[in-house]
């Protein structure tokens, strides 16, 4: 338990978590702009919250030995992975209800008015696909099916470590 505590006193550890994020957008705009696949609003919407992880592990090797720095960066972690798997999960059961053909998801990301990504950053933000659309799959899991592990991976791994350190903290 002291291991995973002291994972967030690491600078590494906050390196590698924006590491893997930035991953998986590299990823994304590989399935985009190469593999020509494009973007439902549900995807847009994890883009973003892998964002808000890789921003999470950005700042994290910053402020790592601040605490209201940790805090900050458990909160856009906790955020980001949480977040992203309840999207990716209304995104699963949009694609595999037989009722599929009454879904329908917007064009537009439904983003704050002072913070419109996809009129700032149309090439990372706007969606142009339809959210029922199964255009790629591997070992017969959809993209939302994979992006399902992949957020309950950093959720677990999120919900560890900030246990750990709320125990050795005498805070849990």
């Amino acid at each position: 338990m002291q291991f995973l505590s002291n994972l967030s006193s690491n600078k590494k550890a906050w390196q590698l978590l924006a590491i893997t994020a930035l991953g998986f957008e590299l990823s994304a705009l590989f399935f985009q702009y190469f593999l020509e696949l494009k973007p439902c609003i549900m995807c847009i919407y994890q883009r973003v919250a892998i964002w808000a992880i890789f921003f999470a592990g950005l700042l994290g090797s910053f402020t790592y030995q601040y605490v209201f720095g940790r805090i900050a960066s458990y909160a856009l972690w906790g955020t980001g992975a949480i977040w992203g798997l309840l999207i990716a999960l209304e995104h699963v059961e949009m694609q595999s209800s037989k009722f599929s053909f009454l879904f329908s998801c917007e064009f537009v990301p439904n983003f704050p008015s002072w913070a419109p990504f996809h009129e700032w950053i149309p090439a990372l933000f706007a969606a142009t696909g339809d959210c029922g659309n199964i255009d790629w799959q591997f070992l017969g899991y959809s993209m939302p099916q994979w992006m399902i592990v992949v957020y309950c991976l950093y959720t677990i791994t999120f919900a560890i470590v900030l246990l750990a350190r709320l125990q050795q903290r005498k805070m849990f």
